[in-house]
């Protein structure tokens, strides 16, 4: 691999001057540049439909020639403290898996980082895009017609790219069988027509190939494992990881091309094991999937839909014995929010890989991702489990299935207002899960006697409490009122006279709401102990404080 990266190398050097997808510098000079590069070449190799942009330490600008670099990345340290290549990984957005390479030209090191062109949004470093101009590196906002290349660059569907060295015997025999039972069972009305149809015949019409050539579609859904080079450097694979409840990995396994039959291997590796409810009268069935099979199967395969393969990242799904099942994909989440989706409850106008998507739903293997999300949500209401998760950032998309009921008498509390639509049960699920709400849904929520407390602060209220035995937990999420912490601070002083602030600060931030972060339950300490001062129960002497004698 070293010997491919050296005569890459070679090649660039080759180039008349600097590109928009290319910089030669000889030395480091700080991690702020280093991002404001990556984010400025990352742009322009979109810009020149390029597969990566190139950033090589070691060489002179102005003549291509190779000096040598005395920067050592692997070992450099950014602001903080942080490794450079952490440092930089967690400020880009979105996030992109450059690689860097070090070289040995005659003893002379080179460095050289691999940035992956993006792809539909520009990437940004520290919020701010970048892109080179000439041999400067400039602001993109300045450039609004580059901008604009780069959104709408996801035009260029690589699901629908040819492999021009790959052949239908590239293509598993036994996935092409699947492959029109599946169609068969889409279509029924062509039945007797699909056996007829010769292989290269069903996958134009299934819409895998073009005019008989094999797409990149076709190599994912039923290509030979040994098939999936054609990708280059583009990367097809499943990995399945279990972990105990403590987070420690405890097996795993990998699953390659062809994906149509790989979603199979992997819904029966996931162990879905029964869970038992606490039965009471005929609410609820005595035994369920953790998982309902639809959940499974949708997850999975709208993370093959949508995974952005050109990254070179792995769908991931992640099992956990605290009854969750994660999967990931990596690329942004293309429709404008969750809720939307949801409500909205119509397919997207756009997909990354819209010839994909669209053999899959031939096959039958996805609904349209409006539908087919909104179902998943409507699964887990049946059961009364928590709501799916979703989490939108660093270039990938992850959704989070909780595979039990997290109280069974909150649960017996919403079976008993059917009145409740999907869209107040995903907001109250949030409140429950300490997450943000919208303002239309509190007001509603509020209006229902379902939660309390100010924004963003809402926890369940205390009919819901004491409705779902969750008094506990409401006292926890709400709090106590002044009175309980005035009475702890003032047994502190009897018993121990005096006290500094801090250690009335630290007698009482683990008893206050836990919707409160650490800054606002410091804040309502010392608004507390001011009250107390101004009511004469407590009184300050130089930097501590005392009880007030009457």
């Amino acid at each position: 691999m070293t010997d491919y990266f050296k005569n890459l190398v070679q090649q660039l050097l080759n180039e008349p001057n600097e590109q928009e997808w290319l910089e030669f510098k000889e030395n480091y000079h700080g991690p702020e540049e280093i991002g404001e590069r990556i984010s400025a070449l990352s742009n322009g190799a979109c810009l020149c439909s390029k597969r990566y942009g190139y950033l090589i330490f070691g060489i002179k600008d102005d003549d291509q020639t190779i000096v040598g670099t005395t920067f050592e990345p692997k070992k450099q340290k950014a602001k903080g403290n942080e490794d450079l290549e952490f440092w930089l990984l967690t400020r880009l957005n979105p996030r992109i898996d450059f690689k860097i390479h070090e070289l040995d030209f005659d003893d002379k090191k080179v460095i050289l980082f691999e940035i992956p062109a993006t792809s539909g949004s520009p990437v940004s470093f520290l919020h701010e895009a970048y892109i080179r101009v000439g041999s400067y590196t400039k602001k993109l906002k300045d450039y609004p017609g580059k901008a604009k290349k780069i959104w709408q660059s996801m035009s260029t569907d690589w699901s629908a790219e040819i492999c021009p060295e790959a052949t239908i015997h590239d293509l598993d025999p036994v996935a092409i069988t699947t492959a029109r039972q599946l169609f068969i069972r889409k279509n029924p009305r062509l039945a007797a027509e699909v056996p007829q149809w010769d292989d290269a015949t069903f996958l134009n019409k299934a819409r895998i190939t073009i005019q008989g050539k094999i797409t990149h579609t076709a190599i994912v859904l039923l290509g030979l494992p040994e098939s999936a080079h054609f990708l280059n450097p583009a990367v097809a694979q499943i990995t399945w990881i279990l972990k105990g409840v403590d987070g420690i990995e405890k097996d795993y396994q990998h699953f390659y091309t062809p994906f149509l039959l790989a979603v199979d291997e992997v819904y029966h590796k996931i162990r879905n094991l029964k869970y038992r409810y606490l039965v009471d009268g005929t609410l609820f069935p005595e035994e369920v999937d953790q998982y309902d099979p639809y959940i499974i199967r949708e997850a999975l395969s709208n993370a093959i839909a949508h995974q952005d393969y050109r990254l070179g990242g792995r769908i991931t799904i992640v099992e956990k014995e605290d009854s969750t099942l994660t999967f990931q994909n990596y690329g942004s989440f293309l429709p404008v929010s969750i809720e939307n989706v949801i409500l909205g409850d119509t397919p997207e106008q756009k997909y990354r890989n819209t010839f994909l998507v669209n053999a899959m739903m031939q096959l039958n293997l996805i609904d349209t991702i409006g539908s087919g999300i909104r179902r998943m949500f409507l699964k887990q209401r049946e059961k009364f489990f928590p709501m799916p998760d979703y989490t939108l950032d660093n270039n990938r998309v992850q959704v989070k299935i909780t595979g039990k009921v997290l109280s069974i008498d909150y649960a017996r509390k919403l079976a008993e207002l059917p009145d409740l639509s999907l869209t107040n049960i995903i907001a109250l699920d949030q409140v429950q899960k300490n997450q943000l709400i919208s303002d239309d849904d509190a007001v509603e929520l509020r209006k229902k006697g379902l939660i309390e407390g100010r924004k963003p602060n809402y926890c369940i209220s205390a009919d819901v409490a004491e409705h779902t035995d969750q008094k506990t937990e409401y006292l926890e999420m709400r709090g106590l009122d002044d009175q309980h912490y005035q009475g702890l601070i003032l047994e502190y002083l009897k018993k121990f006279g005096q006290a500094k602030r801090s250690e009335l600060e630290k007698l009482l931030l683990d008893k206050l709401p836990q919707v409160l972060d650490e800054s606002k339950k410091i804040n309502r300490i010392r608004n507390l102990m001011q009250k107390m001062r101004l009511n004469g129960l407590i009184k300050t002497e130089g930097k501590t404080w005392k009880i007030a004698k009457k």
